[in-house]
């Protein structure tokens, strides 16, 4: 049997960020997580690709990103904008605002693209603005205030403030040396407070926390427990000192250096020959025009963003029977992260973090790594953002394409590039200082917050939630949900030796209510999107269905302040009616936001989704409970969803692929030159 190739997307940092996302805050010490530990090539042996020259780029696609010609003169125009005239304002984002969908779908090369327009989001005197401009016309042609809940996302300058209003406390640097740290072995960061009632509004505010550098680049590992500094990043100071952790040690230096270098002994295990997957002819994909991906007979945009990371735009597949290009999703990426630590203490309660809208997973990624994080033959992708003054910079090789065997055999496999959207869990724990050194001393272990993981060091219980907004478009944007219910069955006496058999019974779902779905073991259900207009030469709708993968839910309760604000949780699956102001599951303002503007919040209006143009949203979740195996730093445990055609296709479209020969395979051979 012939193996199915699939193209597969490496967005490295967004992965580790969702196990612990605030590793990248802005440091005291920066650039000493800075090495690698594993390399699986020489560099000298694969093309590296060329670095771009983005101030010569021009847009080729009404979704592509803005350039940096079009950010410079974004902030020329703000520049002459009266309200802003006498100052400038704190530039918390600055992207594309996109055009409304049915004139991006209307549009073809060639012919003109609908006006570019940006979407700035500043923040002035303590108040959020939206503002839109037409940069075709050269002007501010909207301008809104935000009269909800929450503030934009926390810039890298937001951070190094918080970080120095507190290390210019002297309350909290004697604090600190109490502890018997000195202050040139100290590094701190800043942490997003949440939401936790009256007393913290009014005022944007960030928590600072502190570890001990000495002896190891792995400082995470030696926390300063029970030390937190509450600032109010708009006044610059110190407004709350929590200390309760003085009786706690500093977790020793010894065993938290992960490098490979300064390991001092080998594994006891017998080595591994090296393992490399080459295209000797290069990859079967292409990129076009910056932003255009195609492979096989699929095609669809793909472009870095500063809040969600990675989006993919208009993916398309040429059917194999008839030749004609057939729409799948208008847009799909990983729209909000939750991560809440189960720790109810002082200096733990807020770590409830929401990453895409509190940081931006774009801003927090680090650059790839060729033959490191993505194989040869991959193809990079810089990011092109904005910084608090407005000004653009690169993100250089945030995103890789590159082409892998599935792994499985084609007739058991389908070709589908949407399939298996997988993210994965590493990087360092989020640990907790105590007094106990290993399990004996501790009278009742459930009593902590989560199980010891080397002396000293507690790794606290918390999730993981990444919710996916998936805009299907099935053969065109009016789309039906459909859930299909297995349903036990018993036969009548006599009618068979069988006691129960299972049927399907579909349930098109009328408005939002009918398609929120908590996921059930023992009642289990398919999730289907189909185009109720589109149907195969047997009459069935066109269609694909989401397979879930790590399904876990959130237990917090419903009015904990954090599940609030992170509601979409409380679904696996939700669908509502396409709007273009609802892109992102925890709402547009989430830092310290009450919860106010979300999913769960849209979709209380119970819209009809019946043959309208909708919006799937799906929730993977994990539970993690750490062990010795995740200390210092975690082993990857990845998890995916897949989406896959029911009837989309007439017949399994890759019966006709050729299979694999002998003469297929590369032929290596060394080399004869020095």
């Amino acid at each position: 049997m012939a193996k199915v190739s699939c193209i597969h997307f490496s967005f490295i940092s967004f992965l580790i960020l969702i196990l612990f996302s605030h590793s990248w805050f802005p440091l005291l010490k920066p650039g000493i997580l800075g090495s690698r530990n594993r390399v699986f090539g020489s560099l000298s042996k694969t093309k590296v690709q060329q670095s771009k020259n983005h101030l010569t780029e021009n847009y080729h696609h009404p979704l592509d990103p803005l350039t940096v010609k079009e950010i410079n003169k974004v902030r020329t125009i703000l520049s002459l904008y009266s309200p802003f005239f006498s100052f400038s304002p704190t530039i918390h984002s600055l992207t594309l605002e996109e055009p409304d969908k049915s004139r991006v779908l209307g549009s073809k090369r060639g012919h003109p693209f609908p006006p570019r327009k940006a979407r700035v989001i500043v923040l002035s005197d303590g108040k959020s603005h939206v503002i839109s401009v037409d940069l075709d016309l050269n002007r501010v042609t909207d301008h809104a205030i935000n009269t909800g809940s929450g503030y934009p996302q926390i810039t890298m300058e937001d951070m190094n403030m918080a970080v120095n209003v507190a290390l210019s406390n002297a309350q909290f640097n004697k604090s600190v040396l109490e502890r018997g740290v000195g202050l040139s072995d100290l590094v701190c960061l800043g942490l997003s407070a949440g939401w936790y009632g009256p007393s913290e509004e009014g005022r944007r505010v960030m928590k600072v926390q502190c570890f001990y550098s000495e002896n190891t680049p792995n400082f995470y590992m030696r926390p300063i427990e029970g030390l937190t500094a509450t600032v109010d990043l708009d006044n610059k100071q110190v407004v709350q000192i929590f200390n309760t952790g003085r009786n706690i040690p500093i977790p020793p230096g010894n065993n938290t250096d992960y490098r490979f270098q300064v390991q001092d002994k080998l594994p006891e295990k017998d080595p591994l020959k090296s393992i490399s997957s080459e295209k000797s002819n290069g990859p079967n994909f292409i990129v076009e025009d910056e932003h255009i991906v195609k492979w096989a007979n699929w095609e669809f945009h793909l472009k870095a963003d500063q809040r969600v990371g990675m989006v993919i735009s208009q993916a398309r597949v040429r059917d194999s029977e008839t030749g004609e290009t057939r729409s799948v999703m208008y847009k799909g990426f990983a729209s909000e992260l939750f991560v809440p630590y189960m720790d109810p203490d002082d200096s733990w309660y807020f770590k409830t973090y929401m990453d895409a809208g509190e940081f931006g997973l774009g801003a927090c990624s680090s650059k790839l790594v060729p033959l490191n994080d993505c194989p040869g033959n991959s193809y990079f992708m810089d990011g092109v953002f904005v910084a608090s003054d407005g000004k653009p910079y690169v993100q250089p090789n945030m995103i890789c394409v590159f082409e892998r065997n599935s792994g499985d055999i084609s007739w058991r496999h389908t070709e589908v590039i949407l399939t298996d959207p997988k993210v994965g869990l590493s990087g360092m724990l989020m640990v907790k200082g105590t007094s106990y050194e290993n399990v004996y001393g501790i009278h009742n272990q459930e009593d902590l917050s989560g199980p010891l993981v080397s002396e000293n060091v507690i790794g606290v219980l918390h999730d993981h939630y990444i919710n996916f907004h998936l805009d299907m478009d099935i053969d065109g944007p009016n789309n039906s949900f459909v859930k299909v219910d297995m349903v036990k069955e018993s036969t009548l006496q006599g009618q068979s030796p069988r006691k129960s058999y299972l049927k399907a019974k579909r349930n098109i779902a009328k408005t939002e209510n009918d398609a929120k779905i908590k996921l059930k073991l023992y009642d289990p259900s398919e999730f289907h999107v189909i185009n109720p207009d589109r149907r195969s030469r047997l009459g069935n709708p066109s269609g694909y269905k989401l397979v879930p993968g790590g399904t876990a839910a959130s237990l917090l309760d419903l009015y904990d302040p954090p599940q609030l604000r992170s509601a979409f949780t409380n679904n696996q699956i939700w669908v509502t009616p396409y709007n273009r102001t609802e892109q992102y599951a925890g709402g547009l303002f989430v830092c310290q936001s009450k919860g106010d503007d979300t999913l769960a919040v849209w979709s209380k209006r119970n819209r009809p989704i019946e043959n309208r143009d909708i919006v799937l949203w799906y929730t993977l979740g994990f539970h993690h409970i750490p062990c010795q195996e995740d200390f210092p730093i975690m082993p990857t445990v990845s998890s995916s969803f897949d989406l896959k055609p029911v009837n989309f296709f007439e017949r399994n479209p890759i019966l006709r692929v050729a299979p694999t020969a002998e003469d297929d395979l590369p032929v290596c051979r060394p080399s004869t030159s020095f």
